[in-house]
């Protein structure tokens, strides 16, 4: 085991197979790594890079060289859905991501059912889906990870978010019409991506939230159309990762029920006490990208050798990272989760010999 590939190590995990050590990786989508450092050392840029496949799978390939992080993770953000949808979009700077400008939509009466055929020919499904084929073909042995936007976020990027929450207890019957269109739309989207390259998907769904949805609400919206998208892409024969924002706790008990087959947290939860409580849970996360920004080498090493002490299975950062991340801080993280078979303890190398 010990010249396993990047790909089979993680395909390995979400199988729940034995591997030499945890992964370590950044999705892409809501957590991309697609820093300022990066950006600046290659000339592969953004926004650029967001319409552009072929500059989309170089930037994507140089994350992975710069950074040690062991997959591609396309796209850059989490507007493509919305965008497709009908929302005006603003794409960003290098050091700023897109962003929904206007949702489409003021109320989900509103919302105009487009065929979805027609709709993943338009925006930049063309580019992303591209950009997997070419770093597919070029490198076989690292992992694609297609990203998508979760159901309840893409509805509440065409749908204005206040009225959006508001409808989901006062018009249940259009935001369940609405969210079940928008996660059909996302399942096409996820099989050409699949089609074409990914090996696995990850779902990024901040509106999903206990905090922001409640219990009896997470259930009846959340967890169904969740499990409907994973539902959806197993059918395709593809493992799927979704990480869940905020404070978990209102929600623990409907998390063994997400049909995932890795769960990602943000850094307040404690990823061991939770795989404590749910055995059957692989747990991917969660290192703080507060941490990342602004600490040292030295203590993201501590607090990495902590995470593989835990035995958590998939290292990575614990939310979407801030494009004025340290380089130097990414890769102690990935450095001392590639030392942890050979070593069992942090050991940083110059950032120049890092690979």
């Amino acid at each position: 085991m010990s010249n396993i590939s990047p790909k089979e190590r993680i395909l390995r995990v979400l199988n729940k197979k034995k591997v030499d050590r945890p992964p370590v990786i950044c999705p892409g989508g809501m957590m991309n790594a697609a820093i300022v450092d990066v950006m600046k050392s290659t000339g592969h840029t953004l926004p650029e890079a967001h319409h552009d496949d072929r500059l989309m799978a170089e930037l994507a390939r140089d994350v992975h060289k710069y950074t040690g992080f062991e997959n591609f993770g396309i796209p850059f953000c989490m507007t493509v859905e919305a965008e497709v949808l009908g929302s005006e979009i603003n794409f960003g700077t290098l050091a700023c991501e897109p962003k929904i400008e206007k949702e489409v939509f003021d109320s989900v009466s509103e919302v105009v059912y487009q065929d979805i055929g027609q709709m993943l020919k338009k925006g930049r499904i063309e580019s992303v889906v591209q950009a997997a084929y070419h770093l597919s073909r070029k490198n076989t042995d690292v992992p694609v990870v297609g990203n998508l936007t979760g159901p309840l976020s893409t509805s509440a990027s065409i749908v204005n978010p206040v009225s959006f929450l508001k409808e989901l207890r006062k018009d249940k019957e259009n935001a369940h019409k609405v969210i079940n269109y928008v996660t059909d739309f996302l399942i096409e989207y996820a099989k050409l991506m699949i089609d074409n390259g990914a090996d696995l998907i990850s779902i990024g769904d901040p509106t999903a939230t206990g905090e922001i949805l409640g219990p009896k609400m997470f259930e009846e919206y959340a967890l169904r159309y969740l499990n409907k998208l994973i539902d959806g892409i197993h059918s395709l024969n593809a493992p799927v990762i979704v990480h869940i924002c905020g404070n978990i706790n209102t929600v623990k008990q409907f998390i063994p029920y997400i049909r995932s087959d890795a769960i990602s947290t943000d850094a307040i939860i404690n990823l061991r006490a939770l795989k404590d409580e749910f055995p059957s849970i692989t747990t991917m996360g969660n290192l703080s990208t507060f941490l990342l920004q602004f600490g040292t080498p030295e203590k993201v090493g501590e607090q990495t050798e902590r995470l593989l002490k835990d035995g958590i299975d998939i290292i990575s950062p614990a939310c979407g990272l801030s494009t004025s991340s340290s380089i130097q801080n990414i890769r102690a993280l990935t450095k001392t989760v590639k030392e942890h078979r050979e070593y069992g303890r942090s050991s940083f190398l110059p950032a120049q010999q890092v690979h």
